[in-house]
């Protein structure tokens, strides 16, 4: 689903902590009624949760429909009453309502869902009709016909790029444009307007707050959730931490994450491109290269999809220029790994990333012990004196002021920051080990 104005169901996998309600209420928000959040707190509920989720849906599109009709002048003379609250079949109990919401306005139609399911219960949001810019009083079960008109204008492109919107002001809900000196010191309005932290083929849960003249980026703040400081390593970059931890780790396993993560980010950006059959290829051999499937398997397929990449002309054009990262910049900012030695563009970088797979196939399969002082991991060096990922974070901001907007997305995906890097330091031994 390419944005939350497209989706019905937002499904959270594990359980959130306290700090993200709210980004999660925003996307929630964005997603036009009827609209399900569902949290399943374990694995193993996932499936069931989906199940009951697809049944309340249902319930709630015919509540809705039957909240239509009686809405329509004369609906009540046949007295259709009996639609309003139908679909809460399961048990609920009323835990996230904001504080302004009352208790006489829980009748006004469906309220919005939010089923924990990792724990069997099903939460209600039955107090989001009290937010009077999205549930104005006289439009009784509805929202704002403002923001159904979004989702095919202004509003509905704003509502996937993130949860708030910080502006002078607002008419209707809607965010006013500021005034400020752009680069020709012309006075043209400026619009604040944050990316993130969850959109698809997105680092999970980095936050940009750009700020817009027209379509050009003026001022870029790097930001994102909180990461977690649990006393685990980042998934891609395991095999070489615990090496330097004195554990025996084998090279196929380095090749294989080191594959597999190129894989995924090669996939992220040209997802992002538009180039969807060769992300879904990229994405397929990803998993088979972490399931371990042997060099003999994927190594034609592999070959094939590298060579595709790089003897397309379109594509080369689409991304050709933006983020322009030279060797020498990149080092004085303590940019390492591919994006160091791309010494080029997002085009460059995704080049270096396929690359990289190609070369990597020769260490599938080998059984012999990884180096314990190798410690280049997919994103760059490991025990520099920050994170691979915090550098690539630095240095967004430069690349991309000036950019177009449409462009933005492309600069970060060929970049593809992994936020979990950012708790290295928390990791005993990881950093420095």
């Amino acid at each position: 689903m390419g944005t939350p104005a497209a989706a019905d169901l937002l499904l959270v996998c594990g359980v959130p902590a306290p700090e993200d309600g709210e980004w999660l209420d925003g996307i929630e928000w964005s997603m036009p009624e009827p609209a399900l959040r569902i949290v399943a707190g374990e694995s193993g509920r996932i499936a069931g949760a989906l199940d009951m989720a697809r049944r309340d849906l249902i319930d709630r599109t015919v509540t809705w429909h039957r909240a239509d009709v009686a809405d329509e002048p004369g609906a009540h003379e046949h007295g259709d009453h009996e639609g309003h609250g139908e679909g809460h079949h399961h048990d609920t109990h009323h835990d996230s309502s904001p504080p302004e919401a009352s208790d006489d306005q829980g009748d006004q139609g469906p309220n919005r869902h939010r089923m924990d399911h990792g724990h069997g219960d099903h939460a209600a949001h039955s107090g989001h009709e009290g937010h009077e810019h999205h549930q104005p009083a006289d439009h009784g079960p509805h929202k704002d016909h403002m923001d159904h008109a979004g989702h095919d204008g202004h509003m509905g492109h704003m509502g996937h790029m993130g949860h708030e919107m910080h502006t002078m002001g607002q008419v209707a809900g809607l965010p006013m444009a500021e005034r400020g000196d752009d680069r020709d010191e012309l006075r043209l309005d400026q619009l604040h307007v944050p990316i993130g932290p969850a959109l698809s083929d997105w680092p999970a849960g980095l936050i940009l707050r750009l700020t817009l003249q027209g379509d050009v980026v003026q001022d870029v703040a790097v930001d994102h959730l909180r990461v977690p400081s649990v006393h685990r390593l980042p998934f891609w970059d395991e095999p070489w931490l615990r090496a330097a931890q004195g554990e025996k780790v084998t090279r196929d396993r380095a090749a294989r994450r080191r594959c597999a993560a190129h894989l995924d980010s090669a996939g992220r950006l040209l997802a992002v491109v538009g180039w969807d059959d060769v992300a879904a290829r990229c994405r397929r051999l990803r998993d088979e290269v972490l399931s371990g499937a042997p060099r003999e398997g994927v190594d034609d397929d592999l070959r094939r999809t590298v060579r595709r990449v790089g003897r397309s002309r379109p594509l080369r054009w689409s991304i050709a220029g933006l983020g322009e990262l030279s060797a020498d910049r990149a080092r004085a900012v303590g940019v390492t790994g591919p994006a160091l030695a791309a010494d080029g563009d997002a085009y460059n970088r995704l080049l270096m990333w396929m690359s990289e797979v190609e070369r990597g196939l020769d260490g599938l399969d080998d059984a012999r012990p990884l180096a314990p002082d190798d410690r280049t991991g997919p994103r760059g060096r490991l025990d520099g004196p920050r994170p691979p990922s915090q550098a690539l974070l630095d240095v967004l901001p430069e690349l991309l002021t000036g950019a177009e907007f449409a462009c933005a997305r492309i600069i970060v995906a060929s970049l593809d920051p992994d936020l979990d890097e950012l708790a290295l330091a928390s990791v005993s031994g990881a950093a420095h080990a």
